[in-house]
């Protein structure tokens, strides 16, 4: 099914429109004229305004997230547009909106729920011990550092899961007709027998001679081909916790002191092995049916209890365990809280050889017996003085970070002329870079370097005019770089006879092309009239899914023909490759549907049409919710 929306993209981008930026023509262009004067709102939904600065920290998010998928390939300018633009504030009045109609409902989220999403987050379930509890210490630390406390997190988690159950709850009322799924499964898995016949644009290179005009114009026409960016040379400082934390040199002492301090930190809980019998009881089970349980047990106890070496054999021939009945009733190895409660309570309180009593639980009755105990350890020093030791490097210069961040910021912007005496001061090693505004692709999307509101900094007037120093810039993971640049060279256009070679070779390639399209449309014409099959490749089945290499523009062209009206030619522009031409020869349907494949289909379709509806709902809520965009009088009431 995704193939076949894979291969409709103008459906699918408009679907996308729809579902994903809605209402873009809501705040026109003019709206956003005047967005980056002193003016400190952007929008206002029923009275509450949207600030610019909520609305730039969201535009540097969208950014930065880009700027980690693209890699090298990040561009700024292709992504901070005027359309992007309009996008991001209304994602931002969609939050306000859908955030409105969330408490006007007193939609909340139990504290269960909200315990079990903070628990499902990776970085907090690495948090958890051996048995079971947290660390609420690093908890706190790590909500810390992204400045909030446990109960702010907590609420801001309730928060998120109350705002989803608008959303769930609409799109997952939608419904898609089976008659739809089965239609659309149908055409994804159309087949048609094509040929082909390649007019390729390399074949027509040797052909085609620009002239000196020509290729003057085309370099007079596409400078921007030909133009190099705008870079900077820069010295920069960087002030981290992981530099810090490898100049941290913890003592042994200090080591052996927090080995102490934290004993049960490297205590190994104690195990024990067990056996046991079970007479099993149904949650539902009447008095009567649970005394007859117990008088078994009772029975059965009392042989265990006369013959305990037999103790195997009676649990084979008795328990109702189906888990551990044919291995004699063993369980083995568990530490405390593994099993149910009751269960684990009396078999840790059991010796080694030692059978329990009676011992009830939901399960029914057991009889246990403890076969082998691994006390409680705890890990000696030197096997974990390693771990010890990171861990206090770790501490240390998270402690040495946030006592060295102010100075370190004060010491940039006071001595902005030069970085050396924060170098000096801070024992930091002055680095060098080139920089364009969009980063440097060489080094990965992670970098300081790349970070967008360091580039920021960098290309500053006052960076860049009069040489001082970059404020301190925090670009995350307890990171501060400051920078300084020593040389600037503006954007400009390569003169011709410097790409002379790459603008001939450019032209090339289009007159190629141009002549390949050419020919290709006049033979189009020809076979079109005389129906031949001459020059045509061998038959080949094509599907949406399974192309046979046929390009996607030409896939597309293939499945447009008329069924009723075959054989039938297609000609297809590659651009840079050539022309193609198709014959299509027979369409083909499927003879059945995998009803796997039809479900996966009818629900695939059902998310879309909740999606639609969900974009209805938000926009029935926006109606009413007095939304206004500052900017222009048009854009002040909607």
């Amino acid at each position: 099914m995704l193939d076949f929306f894979r291969n409709h993209k103008r459906l699918m981008m408009f679907l996308l429109v729809i579902l994903i930026v809605p209402g873009l023509g809501f705040v026109g262009v003019q709206g956003f004229r005047n967005f980056f004067d002193d003016s400190a709102d952007v929008a206002s939904v029923a009275g509450r305004k949207i600030t610019r600065a909520e609305y730039e920290g969201a535009m540097r998010e969208q950014l930065d997230r880009a700027r980690q998928v693209l890699g090298a390939s990040f561009d700024a300018k292709a992504i901070d547009t005027p359309e992007m633009r309009r996008a991001i504030l209304d994602s931002l009045v969609q939050q306000r909106v859908l955030a409105k109609a969330t408490e006007d409902l007193h939609l909340s989220a139990s504290d269960q729920a909200v315990l079990r999403a903070e628990q499902s987050i990776p970085a907090i379930a690495s948090l958890r011990k051996p048995d079971g509890t947290y660390d609420v210490d690093q908890y706190k630390q790590l909500l810390a550092m992204q400045g909030m406390t446990p109960e702010s997190f907590d609420e801001r988690v309730r928060y998120q899961l109350a705002s989803r159950q608008l959303p769930d709850g609409i799109q997952a009322s939608a419904f898609a007709p089976k008659a739809l799924a089965q239609q659309l499964a149908s055409l994804s898995e159309q087949s048609r027998e094509v040929q082909g016949l390649a007019l390729h644009a390399t074949d027509y290179a040797g052909k085609v001679q620009p002239s000196d005009v020509q290729l003057k114009q085309y370099y007079d026409a596409h400078h921007d081909a030909f133009a190099t960016p705008e870079r900077a040379t820069v010295e920069y400082l960087t002030l981290s916790a992981d530099a810090l934390a490898q100049r941290a040199q913890p003592s042994k002492a200090d080591l052996k002191k927090y080995y102490d301090d934290n004993a049960t930190k490297f205590k190994t809980p104690g195990e024990v092995r067990a056996s046991h019998i079970l007479i099993a009881v149904a949650a539902s089970a009447s008095k009567a049916e649970r005394d007859k349980a117990r008088q078994k047990a009772e029975s059965i106890l009392t042989q265990v209890t006369a013959h305990p070496e037999q103790f195997a054999k009676l649990a084979q021939q008795n328990s109702d365990d189906p888990g551990s009945k044919d291995k004699g009733g063993d369980l083995g190895f568990f530490g405390p809280g593994m099993m149910v409660k009751p269960f684990s309570d009396a078999a840790f309180k059991l010796k080694k050889d030692q059978v329990s009593g009676i011992v009830q639980s939901d399960f029914g009755y057991h009889i246990i017996k403890v076969t082998d105990i691994k006390p409680e350890q705890i890990k000696p020093f030197d096997e974990v003085k390693v771990t010890i030791a990171t861990e206090l490097k770790t501490e240390q210069a998270t402690k040495a970070y946030a006592e060295q961040a102010d100075a370190f910021t004060n010491v940039v912007y006071e001595q902005a002329n030069s970085l050396k005496p924060a170098a000096d001061k801070f024992k930091l090693t002055i680095q060098t870079a080139t920089l364009t505004r969009e980063g440097n692709p060489a080094l990965p999307p992670t970098s300081p370097l790349n970070n967008p509101k360091l580039l920021a900094a960098v290309f500053a007037d006052d960076s860049v005019k009069a040489k001082h120093n970059t404020p301190a810039i925090d670009v995350g993971n307890n990171t501060l770089v400051s920078a300084r640049v020593v040389d600037y060279q503006p954007a400009s256009i390569q003169p011709y006879d410097a790409v002379a070679a790459q603008v001939r070779q450019k032209v090339v390639a289009q007159l190629s092309a141009d002549k390949a399209r050419e020919q290709g449309e006049a033979k189009l014409a020809e076979v079109r009239k005389s129906a031949s099959t001459a020059g045509f490749s061998a038959v080949t089945k094509v599907t949406r899914a399974d192309t046979q290499g046929v390009p996607p523009q030409a896939v597309a062209a293939i499945f447009k023909v008329d069924p009723q009206k075959l054989p039938a030619y297609v000609g297809v522009d590659l651009g840079d490759a050539g022309y193609a031409i198709y014959r299509v020869n027979a369409v083909n349907m499927p003879s059945s549907i995998d009803p796997q494949r039809l479900s996966g289909a009818q629900l695939q379709i059902g998310q879309v049409l909740g999606d639609v509806e969900w974009t209805s709902y938000v926009d029935a809520l926006r109606a009413r919710s007095r939304v206004k965009l500052y900017g222009t009088p048009a854009a002040a009431n909607q």
